[in-house]
């Protein structure tokens, strides 16, 4: 299977007919359909289900067309890392986290690389500890910013020298509002918006669980998140209260919502992580050296 077949394919499915993916790579439609009827023998499935017009993915297409879009991402990142392979530091560097504080930490380190390396371009990607330890696991990122509690036994890390405050995100009008913290007792029978990684950890215990003691499993969880960006919408429009980090979601003056933290106050601790056989870029090398530099050494 040819990456370049693959290509062809993740065009077709992209554009929605022959066609137009024929154009938009410029050859001719006869080549392309061509191509596509021996990428289906070869596989022995058929990959889409054509009409006079459009085509439309079966569901053997829609799990290639997955697995093709990971697999061109890996190889366009291979041949950047090995353009990156100069006298010039430049190249591309992936790193993954949430949305935490700790990413000011790592803003900062950019900042100064930036004064030495311009040419060194960074890419982001938002998600939570289970989204981002796939994509280092099929090297889809160089680097992971994860919120303790999360297993980092396969990883070397560094610690981030910032803490983040659990807390509650409620509407300003809401009767939990006058009070200045939020105990467990306060969050019973309330509709609650959590986290799916804090879901997920329950089940092996963490902070989080110990910190409502018995009163985790009598909780009314009505909504999981994975971004709190999303959680915030669902409460200013009044679906529940959202346990969450602290300065995440826009709590100022202006805004509907207001945070309020823990009581006993919960904080957890930040950590980058990346594989321990990993390879890096040149890149990605210098940007590691220059975190260790400014918070340790990696473990």
């Amino acid at each position: 299977m040819e990456i370049r077949v693959l290509r062809y394919f993740l065009a077709i499915a992209r554009e929605g007919s022959i066609t137009g993916a024929a154009a938009s790579l410029h050859m001719t439609q006869p080549t392309l359909s061509r191509q596509l009827k021996d990428l289906e023998q070869q596989l022995g499935k058929a990959l889409f289900v054509r009409s006079s017009h459009h085509v439309i993915l079966t569901d053997e297409g829609i799990l290639l067309r997955k697995r093709a879009e990971e697999i061109i991402e890996m190889v366009d990142k291979l041949e950047a890392e090995f353009q990156s392979m100069k006298e010039t530091v430049r190249g591309d560097v992936y790193i993954g986290g949430g949305e935490t504080e700790a990413m000011k930490q790592i803003a900062r380190g950019v900042k100064q690389l930036q004064l030495n390396y311009p040419d060194i371009k960074y890419h982001l990607y938002s998600g939570n500890a289970e989204d981002v330890t796939q994509r280092l696991d099929k090297g889809l990122l160089d680097f992971g910013i994860l919120i303790q509690p999360v297993n980092i036994s396969k990883y070397n890390y560094i610690h981030i020298p910032a803490t983040d405050v659990w807390g509650v995100v409620m509407r300003k009008d809401s009767p939990l509002a006058q009070k200045k913290t939020i105990q467990p007792t306060d969050l019973i029978d309330l509709p609650l918006i959590c986290s799916r990684q804090v879901i997920k950890q329950s089940f092996t215990q963490n902070e989080f669980v110990d910190w409502f003691g018995g009163l985790f499993d009598t909780l009314n969880i009505v909504t999981t998140y994975n971004l709190a960006y999303n959680a915030a919408i669902m409460v200013e429009e009044g679906i529940g209260y959202a346990l969450m980090l602290d300065k995440i979601v826009n709590t100022s003056s202006e805004s509907p919502l207001c945070f309020k933290p823990l009581e006993p106050r919960l904080e957890t601790g930040l950590v980058m992580v990346w594989k321990k056989d990993q390879i890096f870029s040149t890149a990605a090398d210098t940007f590691l050296k220059e975190i260790q530099a400014s918070h340790g050494t990696n473990t």
